[in-house]
């Protein structure tokens, strides 16, 4: 990672992305473990839930080492989760469904489903049973979310002045500032490029083959569909995922998943990501497992002159009647994130507007670098942050050279941060408070490792 992107992220509020604990194995392969603190009346902190968790944070940091104050800062955290979710509980405000929680945990399972490669290779890295493993989540997904809504009642109005927002970047000595790279905010109008007839057909005659091949008997279809499917994520295991929510597929796949009755192999259908077909093993309510086979389109397979005939056309239109881009992007850009926006480019994890060109790829550089600010480029192929090869048209709005942060060019980002080390030291004020009114016992490893003020009491 870039320089000044430690140093931002260094003045930024950081969150640990919190992952199944690991058993720590002692030479001898006997599992070590033990109570390290107690929170409220049922909260347990284990040994080995924090021997994971820095695991993960050490595997995530690259070049970050082990500390034993690091490993007191997770412990740490774990307990402030726990003190927010036990005041979070007095609270009759707040309200916690298990719908909630089922949505949350199946986002959870899923991203760390894609870390490892597969939900097999989950399952062999933390020797437990899917199921086992979201028995071992709930209690945690539950309490971080009675968290995050506890902690989001007293942060939420929180505000900064630009007073403050001056006096705390004050401080930092301006040689010691970073050096940003050049920075665009872009609008644009995005149009895809028309599949060819022969590469859809073919995506559907070889997924149509497959399926032939399942209702003869020749394969099955988890043999098949880790011979052939595209879905690198269910590939290993012979394209299954279980326990997931109809809401969390996208439409066309639910609507199929929805209505075959299970054990029945559907007919070929499409959606966003190629054609597949699905089996339903079982369905809760609006959970499923399924198993599928996907065949992806060939999309490098067609024809963009319809697509750039239309950019120029709208190009025209705006340039000779002096039409809003902003309305024309509502109207006719395919692309959904941005033409709900009126074709803003944002960063899809922050929403900000002002972006490194770098980072967006060579593709918007060849393109920004044609224009002054104000100006709309010609139709040119496209990346997209998505991924999707498409063709657009680029306003230029503001372009600003590589340059060391200073308050005047970056005042959003400064602001940004600034709120959040506000924020950051008001949580950190207020759970002081909060923590004189929950039980939290050290015990093992962690009253260890305090200081002789807290091992007295072991609690506080």
């Amino acid at each position: 990672m870039p320089k000044y992107a430690h140093i931002l992220q260094s003045l930024a509020l950081t969150a640990i992305f919190l992952l199944p604990h690991s058993s720590v194995l002692a030479q001898d392969g006997d599992v070590v473990d033990e109570i390290v603190s107690i929170v409220g009346e049922n909260k347990i902190i284990l040994r080995s839930e924090i021997d994971g968790l820095v695991q993960n944070i050490l595997i995530q940091q690259q070049g970050l080492e082990y500390s034993d104050e690091l490993w007191l800062q997770t412990l740490q955290q774990l307990i402030d989760q726990g003190v927010l979710a036990e005041h979070a509980r007095r609270d009759t405000n707040i309200v916690i469904t298990e719908d909630q929680v089922d949505q949350s945990l199946n986002q959870r399972i899923q991203i760390m489903s894609q870390q490892l490669g597969s939900e097999a290779k989950l399952v062999e890295v933390y020797g437990k049973s899917l199921v086992q493993i979201r028995a071992d989540l709930r209690d945690e997904i539950r309490d971080r979310l009675l968290a995050e809504q506890f902690q989001g009642s007293k942060l939420r109005n929180l505000k900064i002045t630009p007073t403050e927002v001056r006096e705390w970047f004050a401080q930092f000595p301006t040689d010691s500032l970073p050096v940003l790279p050049e920075i665009v905010r872009v609008s644009h109008i995005v149009k895809y490029p028309e599949l060819l007839p022969e590469a859809t057909e073919e995506a559907l005659e070889i997924i149509s083959a497959i399926r032939d091949s399942i209702t003869t008997d020749v394969s099955t279809l988890e043999e098949l569909a880790r011979r052939y499917s595209e879905d690198t994520g269910s590939i290993e295991t012979g394209g299954r995922y279980e326990d997931m929510a109809l809401a969390d597929l996208v439409p066309e796949f639910a609507a199929i998943a929805a209505r075959i009755e299970p054990g029945e192999l559907s007919q070929p259908f499409q959606s966003p990501f190629g054609y597949h077909i699905l089996r339903v093993n079982e369905r809760v309510g609006d959970v499923i497992d399924f198993s599928h086979i996907l065949i992806n389109i060939d999309r490098s397979r067609s024809d963009p002159s319809r697509a750039i005939a239309e950019l120029e056309v709208l190009r025209d239109s705006i340039l000779t009647y002096e039409l809003p881009f902003e309305l024309m992007a509502r109207r006719h850009s395919d692309e959904e994130a941005s033409s709900e926006i009126g074709g803003r480019v944002v960063d899809p994890n922050s929403g900000e507007r002002d972006l490194f060109v770098d980072a967006l790829g060579p593709d918007w550089k060849a393109t920004t670098d044609t224009l002054k600010i104000g100006q709309i480029s010609q139709p040119a192929e496209v990346t997209l942050l998505d991924g999707n090869i498409a063709w657009h048209i680029v306003l230029l709005q503001r372009q600003v050279p590589s340059h060391r942060v200073n308050i005047e060019t970056d005042y959003s980002r400064i602001e940004t941060l600034a709120l959040e080390n506000k924020r950051t030291l008001e949580m950190r004020r207020w759970l002081d408070l909060l923590r004189e009114d929950v039980f939290v016992e050290f015990r093992g490893k962690a009253l260890e490792m305090q200081p002789p003020s807290v091992n007295a009491p072991a609690r506080y």
